[in-house]
C-alpha cells in the first residue's frame, strides 16, 4: 500500500515543485495575446475557461490508454508503477507542457507546422506522417475498444445491443459529428462533465482496492521481477521473463509518456485565453493521467486472488476490457461496476473523436486548406470510412502499431522542444535527456520487434545503450557549439 501512496505523492510534488522550473524555461508571457484572441473563427479558435480547458484536455488524453496500458503492464509487477511515475514527471508531463506552449507561440498550429518552423521541411514531412499515422490508429483503437466493452455488458445480452457492429456504427456517427461541428457545440459542453466522471470513478476504484484487494504491492516487491529464484511462484510477476527493456515502456505509454497527447494540445492551445494557463492545463492534465494509470496498474497487480497467473489468464481470454469488467464488478458491486464500465467506455470515445478532429486540423493545416464546412465534410467522410474498414482487423495488431507510433511521436516532440529551448538559450536538458532516452527505447524496440527488424531480444539492451550514449554525446556537442557561438 505504501508504494502506491509514494507514487501519488511524487506525481503531486512534481507538479508543485518541478513544473514551475519547467515553466520558467518556456518563456511564458501572461500579457501576450493568445491565438484565440487574435484568430477567433467560431469553429476551432473559441475562448474557454481554464477549468474547462483542463477538464477537456484531461479527458482528451486520458482515454482507454491509461487504463488498458497499465493493466497490460501489470504483469511486470510494481516496477510498472515506478515507470509510470518516473516517466510522467521527467518525460510525459514535460512533453505535454511544451507541445502546448509551442503551439501557443505558433498561432495554435499543429505539430508538423511547428516542426517546419524550428527545423526544416523534411522534419515537417516526417512529423506529418508520424502525427497522421498515430491519430488514425488512436481513432481506430478508440472505436474498437469501447464498442467491445458496450457490446459485452450483461444486460444487453440477447438483444441487438449486444452486437459489436451496432456500437461501432453508433460511435462512428458520433465521431463524424464531433469532427465536423465547431468545438463549442459538443466538446466544450459535454467533456467537463465526463472529465469529472472519470475522476470520481477512478477515485472509487482506488478506495475499494486499498480496502479490499488481496495483494497490495509492497516496496520490496519492486525487485521481484529481477529475482530469478521465484519465477515458478504464481504470485511473482512476469514468470515468463519478458524483458522490461524495452517492452514495459511500450506497453505503458499513456500515463507515463504519450505522443498522442501532443496531437491534442494544439486544439486546446487555440482556446486558451492566457499563456499562464498552459501549466495547469497541459502539465496538470498529464499529472492527473499519471494518477489514473497508477490506480489501474495497482488494480492489475493487486485485485486477483490467483496472482499474476490469474491476471494473465484473463488477459488471454478477453484482453484488458475483460479485466476492467472483472475489477469494476468485483469491487464496486453490480451498479458501481456498470457505472465504471460505462465510464471506461465513454473515456476512449472522448479521445477518439478528438483524435479524428485533430487529424482533420493537422491535414488541413499542412496543406493550407480553409476550414469551411464543405472542406471539413470532404475530409471527415473518407477518413471515417477507412477507419470503419480497419475495425475488422485484429485489435492486438492495431494496438502494437499504436504503441510504437505513440512512443516514436513523443520522442520526436521532445527533440522539437529541445530545439525550442536551444533557440531560447534556456535549460534544454529537461527535454533533451528524455529525448535521448526515448530515442533509445524506440529504436531498441523496433530493432527487436516483429513489426520491425525482428532481431533477437538479447540485442535490445546493447542497442539501447549505444543509441543513448551517441545521442547524449550529440546533445553535449550541440550545447557546446551553441555556447561558443553565443
Amino acid at each position: 500500500m505504501l508504494i502506491f501512496f509514494i507514487c501519488i505523492a511524487i506525481l503531486i510534488l512534481g507538479y508543485k515543485f518541478y513544473s514551475p522550473f519547467v515553466e520558467k524555461q518556456a518563456g511564458i508571457d501572461a500579457k501576450a495575446k493568445t491565438p484565440q484572441a487574435r484568430l477567433n473563427d467560431g469553429v476551432d479558435y473559441v475562448a474557454i475557461s481554464p477549468v474547462k480547458a483542463f477538464l477537456i484536455q484531461f479527458l482528451n488524453v486520458a482515454g482507454v490508454g491509461p487504463i488498458f496500458g497499465p493493466i497490460l503492464g501489470a504483469v511486470y509487477g510494481p516496477v510498472a508503477l515506478v515507470w509510470i511515475v518516473i516517466g510522467n514527471v521527467v518525460g510525459g508531463a514535460v512533453h505535454d507542457y511544451f507541445s502546448g506552449v509551442m503551439s501557443l507561440k505558433e498561432d495554435g498550429k499543429s505539430l508538423p507546422e511547428i516542426a517546419g518552423h524550428y527545423y526544416n521541411i523534411v522534419f515537417k514531412g516526417v512529423m506529418l506522417v508520424f502525427t497522421a499515422m498515430l491519430l488514425f490508429f488512436v481513432g481506430v483503437v478508440f472505436i474498437m475498444s469501447p464498442a467491445g466493452l458496450l457490446s459485452n455488458l450483461s444486460f444487453f445480452e440477447g438483444t441487438f445491443l449486444a452486437g459489436n457492429t451496432f456500437w461501432v456504427l453508433v460511435i462512428l456517427a458520433y465521431y463524424f459529428l464531433a469532427t465536423l461541428l465547431p468545438i463549442d457545440k459538443i466538446i466544450t459542453k459535454l467533456y467537463p462533465f465526463f472529465g469529472l466522471l472519470m475522476i470520481v470513478m477512478t477515485s472509487l476504484i482506488a478506495i475499494a482496492l486499498l480496502i479490499e484487494a488481496p495483494h497490495l504491492p509492497q516496496i520490496n516487491d519492486i525487485f521481484a521481477y529481477f529475482d530469478g529464484h521465484h519465477h515458478d511462484d504464481f504470485l511473482v510477476p512476469n514468470p515468463d521473463g519478458a524483458p522490461v527493456w524495452p517492452l514495459l515502456f511500450l506497453t505503458i505509454t499513456c500515463g507515463a509518456i504519450s505522443g498522442f497527447h501532443s496531437t491534442q494540445s494544439p486544439m486546446i492551445a487555440r482556446c486558451l485565453t492566457n499563456e499562464k494557463y498552459a501549466r495547469p492545463v497541459f502539465y496538470g492534465a498529464m499529472m492527473c493521467e499519471g494518477i489514473v494509470a497508477c490506480v489501474w496498474a495497482l488494480a492489475g497487480i493487486a485485485a486477483f486472488p490467483g496472482g499474476y497467473v490469474e491476471l494473465k489468464m484473463m488477459l488471454a481470454q478477453g484482453g484488458p476490457g475483460l479485466v476492467v469488467n472483472h475489477i469494476a464488478t468485483s469491487y464496486l458491486g453490480i451498479f458501481g461496476g456498470v457505472m465504471a464500465i460505462l465510464a471506461v467506455a465513454i473515456f476512449p470515445i472522448t479521445s477518439g473523436d478528438t483524435a479524428f478532429r485533430s487529424l482533420r486540423l493537422t491535414i488541413m493545416d499542412a496543406f493550407s486548406i480553409s476550414q469551411t464546412t464543405k472542406h471539413r465534410l470532404a475530409l471527415a467522410a473518407p477518413l471515417l470510412g477507412v477507419a470503419y474498414l480497419m475495425t475488422f482487423l485484429d485489435f492486438s495488431v492495431i494496438w502494437r502499431y499504436f504503441a510504437f507510433s505513440n512512443m516514436l511521436l513523443s520522442t520526436s516532440v521532445l527533440w522539437l522542444a529541445t530545439k525550442y529551448l536551444f533557440d531560447r538559450g534556456t535549460f534544454h536538458w529537461i527535454v533533451s535527456i528524455p529525448a535521448v532516452i526515448g530515442t533509445a527505447i524506440t529504436l531498441s524496440y523496433i530493432a527487436t520487434a516483429g513489426i520491425g527488424l525482428n532481431l533477437p531480444m538479447d540485442y535490445s539492451k546493447p542497442i539501447g545503450v549505444v543509441i543513448a550514449v551517441v545521442g547524449l554525446i550529440g546533445v553535449v556537442l550541440a550545447h557546446q557549439k551553441r555556447t561558443v557561438a553565443a
